[in-house]
């Protein structure tokens, strides 16, 4: 997994996909890798885990080997028409973009091919060894993974069609591009994962590197008949939620097959100790 240029995290919301993202770039950069963490939705997730106040378009260092930015659709197709379409130096593309505003949040693909652009963008810069990404939740990735092969469909011929099979081909090479699904052992988390996994299997955009289920808990190593004879009481009580919770997430679990575990945290954690937390069960894993 850690091979990849480029790895796009994304799950369910609330299932705590940005932590896992912070916790992969984190692991990535004590392998001696220099990363890259990108969102592509919105900063805070990010910023909080690694500890800063706010992220923006430009990467900053939050940590040695991380350097971490928020994705800025703007600035990302002024990015683009500089860089793939190739517009003259002299002619104004922020007055470009601004025009162009409306065609990007309307035509179909335009929106998640600028979006997608910069993330592939920066993995193929030497400036980085890996680039993470805190994707797009489950409801939206699948139109996002698409938005190249859409575009390539529209656009017949020119610079637009080529980058846009060129990002199609490079989030299809399972050498470089990899996709990470959070998930929870719930029914909704599994059931939204599940159906993505469908999805992909019929239309392989991306090669799945991995799914990971957060806030596993583990077993109490208490056999049955000890807890059933403890006196009654919050004692007996909260092991007996135990072991119903842990039951219901062995059953949610076996419906997504293989999967990397991670355990629920106890404590009182910053975002941050949570991160520091997942990226040292990473140097397991």
């Amino acid at each position: 997994m850690f091979s990849r240029r480029l790895l796009l995290v994304s799950g369910k919301g609330g299932v705590g996909k940005s932590a896992v993202a912070t916790s992969l770039a984190l692991a990535a950069a004590r392998r001696g890798s220099r990363v890259l963490l990108m969102g592509m939705v919105d900063a805070l997730g990010l910023a909080i885990h690694l500890g800063v106040d706010d992220l923006g378009p430009e990467p900053r260092q939050t940590s040695p080997g991380v350097h971490a930015s928020v994705l800025d659709r703007a600035n990302a197709l002024d990015e683009y028409l500089r860089l793939q379409v190739h517009l003259p130096r002299a002619m104004p593309t922020k007055q470009v973009t601004r025009a162009l505003n409306v065609l990007v949040e309307t035509a179909p693909g335009v929106r998640e091919i600028v979006s997608m652009g910069k993330p592939i963008f920066e993995a193929q810069r030497r400036a980085w060894d890996m680039v993470v990404v805190d994707a797009p939740p489950l409801g939206q990735l699948i139109s996002y993974l698409r938005a190249p092969a859409t575009i390539e469909r529209l656009v017949p011929t020119g610079a637009v069609q080529r980058q846009a099979a060129a990002m199609r081909r490079f989030l299809g090479n399972p050498e470089r591009s990899g996709l990470v699904l959070v998930t929870l052992p719930e029914e909704l988390p599994i059931t939204e994962t599940v159906s993505a996994l469908t999805e992909l299997a019929k239309e392989p955009l991306i090669d799945l590197a991995k799914v990971v289920a957060n806030r596993v808990l583990g077993g109490l190593d208490v056999p049955a008949h000890v807890v059933a004879g403890l006196p009654d009481g919050p004692l007996r009580h909260a092991a007996e939620l135990h072991q119903t919770l842990t039951t219901q997430q062995r059953f949610w679990l076996e419906a997504i097959g293989e999967a990397t575990l991670l355990p629920q945290l106890f404590g009182l954690m910053t975002p941050g100790e949570v991160a520091a937390r997942l990226t040292d069960l990473w140097d397991d894993a």
